[in-house]
């Protein structure tokens, strides 16, 4: 099995916790308080090394975990969840697991991600244009990523899954000059 798809795996059982009925923490503060433990993971090497060395038994790396989580202050579904990833040797995947997540629970919803890119940042009345553009193009909800690519002549490229919808100054001159080219 490779390993996005145990991400994936793990990545679904958290949603199911988090996206059931009766659960005690919804999933977009299963996301805060997760991120909030890897950053602090990704930003020690001793934390790191700690947690992925195998010489280390499993009882000291939970110790570990539960100190930070204390200090974190994370519910217990996010810990439990942690001690998970501990006792399968998992939790060098965290970051896969939890963008895994995050594309599950949107899928969920019913929302779809876009990444936008634009040559300079895009005023508030720009992204809803663009929000209520790429809703009407998929039928989705959208959530939306922006960045700023100065390759960009003009217009925007936004990306939804294997789609791109290219807006941009660029993209029309490239289609322009494939039009010309054929007509020869």
């Amino acid at each position: 099995m490779t390993l996005s798809a145990v991400a994936t795996r793990y990545a679904r059982a958290l949603a199911d916790v988090t996206t059931a009925g009766s659960a005690a923490l919804n999933p977009a503060d299963a996301v805060t308080q997760l991120r909030s433990f890897e950053t602090t993971l990704n930003s020690s090497h001793e934390l790191q090394n700690a947690l992925n060395t195998p010489a280390v038994p499993a009882s000291r790396k939970r110790a570990v975990v539960g100190k930070v989580a204390d200090r974190l202050h994370l519910t217990p579904i996010a810990r439990n969840f942690l001690y998970v990833l501990i006792d399968h040797r998992r939790i060098n995947l965290l970051g896969a697991i939890l963008n895994a997540f995050e594309l599950i629970v949107d899928e969920r919803l019913g929302f779809a991600r876009a990444e936008v890119s634009s040559p300079t940042e895009l005023s508030e009345a720009q992204r809803g244009a663009i929000n209520s553009q790429l809703e009407s193009l998929t039928g989705k909800r959208i959530r939306m990523r922006f960045a700023v690519d100065p390759a960009l002549i003009g217009g925007v490229v936004a990306r939804i899954g294997s789609t791109v919808y290219d807006g941009s100054v660029r993209g029309q001159l490239q289609t322009l000059g494939r039009r010309l080219s054929t007509e020869r």
